[in-house]
């Protein structure tokens, strides 16, 4: 009988049930309570930003954001095609269109390189994601946001506690989201952030987050907003996951490191790599099969299932998906569009031991042998 590894696996082995028991016993399991404050204060400290603001997931932190940044119908928004839908979607909400750039084949985040000739007096802002804890390239997109008075948002959602040229994602762009999805490296289940310097932009959030009511008078509603909020028992959770950090970060590295023992004489497997000026978090340990070998990665994906090894296929980009296809049919992504048809995660999580890793190493090398005979 082998053994069972789900891609991801949330690790609470802090104060996580002490507190939740502690928003029980006290009756504050709604959106108000003490563990929301500290939750924000502590995220802050940690990000290196003045504000945190929690709320109910990263998908509406970035909604939050792009709000608080005016973004209206006809703007348009940057946004790399290979991510996460909620990034373009968050656009979308606010009906404006994504425009979407394609990656870097080092790190698969928005190529820096490409984003000015994208820019026409539409564009709004650009929102750069740290793909699968590695960080974007943040100075030379910075440098053309000051040059044409855009905004940047990071979407951190993969990468908290990531490091670009020593500075924390979070506190890099004029705001950051995460998110705290059960599979994220920290977790509060369901939940996500809008982090910032800027104190008008958290005012915007925190009123947008709260139904729109004005918090010097209740009951009074100067603009519509959204019930966002992220519950007290949510929040209880994050602190506890926020104390660990450290730790649950450096489990990632632990395994990604591993890993790269392991696969790093594979040939027929490109692992990834971490650029000079950047420190990754791991969210997944992402490989791309090479691009000159045969074998197929969904079937590839299928094997690894019969022995009980889960995997996810890299996201979809962007501009092949049915909402967005139409934007931009005359466009070229050719980097996004190979890395995404290679692209495998492996099962990444903190209870993963040395001999899980060199099982599913093990596993993963056998199956590319096997599929490059066959294929």
């Amino acid at each position: 009988m082998f053994n069972s590894y789900p891609v991801s696996a949330p690790t609470l082995n802090g104060n996580e049930r002490k507190y939740v028991m502690d928003c029980v016993d006290s009756t504050w399991i709604s959106s108000k309570g003490g563990y929301i404050d500290r939750f924000e204060e502590e995220l802050a400290t940690f990000c290196h930003a003045k504000h945190a603001i929690v709320c109910s997931s990263g998908t509406t932190a970035l909604h939050l954001a792009l709000m608080a940044y005016d973004v209206q119908p006809g703007d348009e928004v940057m946004v790399p095609t290979l991510t996460f839908v909620a990034t373009a979607n968050a656009v979308t909400y606010c009906g404006a269109v994504p425009v979407f750039v394609d990656v870097d084949p080092v790190t698969w985040n928005m190529d820096a390189a490409l984003v000015e000739a994208k820019i026409t007096p539409r564009t709004k802002g650009i929102i750069p994601v740290h793909l699968y804890g590695h960080p974007a390239d943040m100075d030379p997109i910075l440098t053309i946001a000051r040059r044409h008075g855009l905004f940047v948002v990071e979407d951190a959602a993969e990468a908290i506690g990531a490091q670009y040229r020593g500075q924390s994602v979070g506190s890099i762009g004029n705001a950051a989201i995460f998110s705290f999805f059960g599979n994220k490296i920290i977790t509060t289940g369901e939940g996500g952030a809008v982090t910032t310097n800027d104190d008008t932009i958290a005012a915007k959030v925190r009123l947008l987050r709260d139904q729109g009511m004005d918090r010097a008078k209740r009951y009074w509603y100067p603009t519509i907003g959204y019930n966002y909020r992220m519950t007290n028992v949510q929040a209880a959770i994050g602190c506890a996951q926020l104390e660990r950090i450290s730790w649950h970060i450096e489990q990632r590295t632990r395994v990604a490191k591993l890993y790269t023992e392991f696969l790093n004489e594979c040939q027929d497997v490109m692992l990834p790599r971490e650029r000079e000026w950047a420190k990754s978090v791991s969210w997944m340990f992402s490989i791309v099969l090479q691009f000159g070998s045969e074998v197929s990665r969904d079937s590839m994906q299928n094997r690894l299932a019969e022995v009980g090894i889960e995997t996810r296929p890299f996201f979809y980009p962007m501009h092949r998906l049915p909402p967005y296809a139409h934007l931009h049919e005359n466009s070229e992504f050719p980097v996004a569009n190979r890395i995404s048809t290679r692209g495998l995660n492996l099962p990444t999580y903190a209870a993963l031991r040395r001999e899980d890793i060199d099982y599913i190493s093990g596993q993963v090398k056998d199956v590319v042998s096997e599929l490059s005979q066959s294929e």
